[in-house]
């Protein structure tokens, strides 16, 4: 995700943060890299050049020309302004003081709607609330069974229309019901179409007058940059969003959707997708985003995450075992699945201030091929094995290797690598509390 952007940005800041003088001309040459770098990365020409005078003007002022640290000052103004661009604050949904909150899904045919609406559902469950899900899509096919079996996964209740039902009174239907049983959110998937027509707005519009929604958020793929924009800019206008929900960004390395969206239709972007999962939904926060594109990391978020996925009891059992020299490949073996709960080497990586001016990431894909054969060669280990190998000798290493499909080679880099990670965290434990994810 914005893996383009970040790399220029950070090749462009690395010239001018060491340098004890700036000039008027140091500050518009580096403005006009940077405002290239805006327009490769898709975000539209109108934000670029907006952003980039609002960096300028700041920047030029006598408090940053002669500053101790100017290279470093331009880089404060450049997040300052990246944050401003995004919507500044977060914004997450605010409850309705009486319940339930209607929450109404709206968006093109292929945006990932009815999985978001699932995604949501998941969000506000985890938070202890009563979540409903309404059919309310009858356009496309078997959108409805598609809902059903999401909220069947995740234990969450749906209400289909009849038959004979149209759009506007199923969403009516299910709102009444949430109401009736007590529900605390409402959230309405509604139909889409290949693009934006008169038809799908006047059944939207329609919609909105009947249920009165307390949130209409627009479900848009990242992944098509300047069209989401415009899509977003066509469904303000005629319904007035109250937010946005970017998805695919997983694979959007451009991230000009991000950075637009806000700034040309006046909708904060809410959430973003960040994977297949219906647990990969994530709040957008503007002031990280603008961390993380600077190559700066987000580590308030990496904090998040292992508070979310990491059970504190076996953390504490793992930092005792690590403190008495006890930690085995089993152990081992548990933190790379604890690793991939959390969304894969690469998605820690981005969190992790510095990471990104490492020369050579590995991909996604061979990390988690080189996971997979980690977790073959520990599976192919005796009980004993695991817990002491050091007993691990030749004919072991070639019975081990044969029944994990790899080599003795491999193996021998899986057991240095275990000893290395072995030594470091026990050097860790040595001082402070390790505290969430001991192996991280």
């Amino acid at each position: 995700m914005l893996e383009n952007i970040t790399k220029r940005l950070d090749k462009l800041f690395k010239k001018i943060r060491g340098r004890g003088l700036l000039t008027e001309e140091n500050i518009d040459e580096t403005l006009r890299e940077v405002r290239l770098a805006l327009l490769e990365s898709d975000v539209h020409f109108k934000v670029a050049k907006n952003f980039c005078e609002a960096v300028r003007k700041k920047a030029v002022g006598k408090a940053v020309l002669e500053s101790l640290t100017p290279g470093q000052q331009v880089v404060k103004i450049v997040s300052e302004e990246l944050t401003e661009l995004m919507g500044g604050q977060s914004k997450g949904l605010a409850l309705a003081d009486l319940p339930p909150t209607v929450v109404m899904l709206v968006g093109l045919q292929g945006s990932g709607k009815t999985t978001t609406a699932g995604k949501l559902a998941l969000f506000f469950k985890k938070k202890d609330k009563r979540v409903l899900l309404v059919a309310a899509d009858l356009q496309r096919p078997a959108a409805v069974d598609q809902l059903q079996t999401l909220g069947k996964s995740i234990e969450v209740s749906v209400v289909s229309p009849d038959a004979e039902t149209n759009p506007v009174a199923a969403a009516e239907k299910g709102i009444e019901y949430g109401r009736v049983h007590g529900f605390d959110v409402v959230i309405l998937d509604t139909a889409g179409r290949i693009e934006v027509d008169e038809a799908l707005m006047a059944e939207l519009s329609d919609m909105k007058v009947a249920v009165k929604p307390d949130e209409i958020l627009l479900v848009a793929d990242a992944m098509t940059g300047q069209t989401a924009v415009n899509v977003a800019e066509t469904f303000h206008q005629k319904l007035v969003l109250t937010g946005v929900v970017l998805t695919k960004t997983e694979g959007d390395a451009r991230g000009g959707a991000i950075l637009s969206i806000r700034a040309v239709t006046g909708a904060p972007v809410r959430f973003i997708g960040t994977g297949e999962k219906l647990d990969a939904l994530e709040l957008f926060h503007p002031d990280r985003m603008a961390s993380r594109i600077l190559g700066m990391g987000d580590v308030l978020s990496l904090v998040e995450l292992a508070q979310e996925k990491t059970d504190l009891a076996e953390a504490a059992l793992l930092e005792q075992k690590i403190r008495k020299d006890q930690f085995t490949l089993d152990d081992f073996s548990a933190q790379l699945n604890q690793m991939k709960k959390m969304g894969g080497a690469a998605k820690l990586m981005q969190m992790i201030p510095g990471m990104q001016r490492m020369k050579a990431i590995p991909d996604q894909a061979k990390i988690e091929r080189e996971m997979k054969s980690v977790q073959a060669m520990i599976s192919s280990m005796t009980r004993r094995e695991r817990r002491e190998p050091g007993i691990i000798t030749g004919s072991r290493r070639k019975r081990i290797s044969r029944g994990s499909g790899t080599s003795v080679q491999a193996l021998n880099r899986l057991l240095k690598q275990f000893y290395q990670a072995k030594k470091m965290m026990k050097r860790m434990s040595s001082g402070k509390r390790m505290g969430m994810m001991p192996g991280l």
